[in-house]
Formats: C-alpha cells, sequence, structure tokens
C-alpha cells in the first residue's frame, strides 16, 4: 500500500474534490429550478405542458446517465449546424457537457419527487389557505410549495447523494474529478488500487456530509411530523 504517494499527490485529489463539488451542487441547483416549475405543472396537469415534461421525465429517468453524457459530449458534435451555432462555445468543453448532462438529469428526478410531495399535501392545509381567502397563486407560493418542499428534503437527500455518485461519469469525457484522480495516481505510478481507494474514502466522506446536512435540514423543517418520543 502505497499511501505515502496518495499524500504526495494530494493537490491531485484536491482539484478532483473541486471538480467533483462543482458540478454535484451547479447540478443540483439547475435541476431544482427545472423540478419546481414542472413538478407543479405535472401536479396541476397542465394541458400541453404536462405530456411535455411527462416525456422529458420519462426521457432522462429511463436511461442511464452515461448514455446520457456519451449523447451530448460525442453525439452533438457530429452535427454541423451545432458545431457553427453560438453553442458550440459550450458544447465543445466538456465540462458544459457534464454540467448539462447532469442539470438535466437532476431535473428529472427531481420533478418527480416535487410532483409526489405536491399531490400528497394533505388538503387541510389548501381548504385553510382558501378560507383565509388567498388567491391561488398564494396558496401555492406560499402554502402549498413550502409544504411541499419540507416533505421532499429525504427524497431530495437521496438525490443529492445519487448525484454525487454519478458524477464519476465525469471522468469518462476527460474531465479530472475525484474518480480521475484516482485513475491518474495509478497510470502514473503503475499501481492496481491505491489511487481508487482514495477516490471511495473521499466520495465516502462527502456522502457523510451530504446526509448529515439533509439530517439538519430534516431535524429542523420536519419535526412536527415525527411520532412522539422519536428524536
Amino acid at each position: 500500500m502505497r499511501a505515502d504517494l496518495v499524500v504526495l499527490n494530494w493537490q491531485l485529489f484536491a482539484a478532483g474534490v473541486w471538480m467533483t463539488l462543482q458540478l454535484t451542487f451547479l447540478a443540483l441547483a439547475i435541476g431544482f429550478s427545472i423540478a419546481l416549475p414542472a413538478g407543479l405543472s405535472r401536479a396541476r396537469r397542465v394541458p400541453v405542458v404536462s405530456p411535455l415534461i411527462n416525456g422529458y421525465v420519462y426521457l432522462f429517468r429511463g436511461t442511464p446517465l452515461l448514455v446520457q453524457t456519451f449523447l451530448i459530449y460525442f453525439g452533438l458534435a457530429q452535427f454541423e449546424w451545432i458545431r457553427d451555432s453560438w453553442a458550440w462555445t459550450f458544447l465543445r468543453d466538456p465540462w458544459w457537457c457534464a454540467l448539462i448532462a447532469f442539470s438535466l438529469n437532476s431535473g428529472a428526478y427531481g420533478t418527480e419527487i416535487i410532483r409526489g410531495a405536491i399531490v400528497t399535501t394533505g388538503k387541510g392545509e389548501l381548504e385553510a389557505a382558501w378560507a383565509l381567502g388567498l388567491s391561488r397563486r398564494q396558496v401555492d407560493w406560499l402554502v402549498l410549495m413550502p409544504s411541499a418542499l419540507r416533505r421532499s428534503l429525504p427524497q431530495y437527500g437521496n438525490e443529492a447523494v445519487f448525484m454525487l455518485q454519478g458524477s464519476v461519469v465525469a471522468s469518462v469525457i476527460t474531465l479530472q474529478d475525484i474518480l480521475g484522480a484516482g485513475r491518474t495516481l495509478n497510470a502514473r505510478y503503475y499501481l492496481a488500487y491505491e489511487g481508487f481507494l482514495a477516490a471511495a474514502i473521499l466520495y465516502m466522506a462527502i456522502t457523510f456530509l451530504l446526509v448529515l446536512a439533509f439530517r439538519g435540514l430534516e431535524s429542523r423543517y420536519l419535526r412536527h411530523l415525527r411520532p412522539r418520543g422519536v428524536r
């Protein structure tokens, strides 16, 4: 076990951690901004819009993230009209391709999470809001969505962990994320597993912090839903 080589190349892994965190949190933020209106539209079954969202969700939940990333990174480059457009400024960069794929994927899963939280909202909450004379828009954004988002925290915590683990796909399109750093270390020093073991430990550490953060949010915003006697 050459742990000394891992320590000696700490900057390589630090850069990998930064790349992984960038892609993960930006994808979650963009995905959430997609999921919020999309989930509400699906729950309300908005004509025209809802079927389109259904197709988007099915496409990105029904295909592997790796395939989606390959199609964006390798597939779009095959069209000359894309290479001649302004979009090529971004699509020729693997970082942007990974971010687009990850964001769309997270948005699809987030849409289902929010839709499920909305449709399971108690009717009593909404009826109380209507009784106060609130408009439909006020009910949606002051009562329905805050309640749904609080109850979706456990599922979104899982989505954050899945997105972190799925970000390893970035390493196959030349990006130096955590896994890419481990593979580089192994190739540089002809190692068998030291780089992968270091990458696994880093992923476990970040996952632990993510879970801890969401547990803190749940204990703050979901305390009223816990059975009595459960801390």
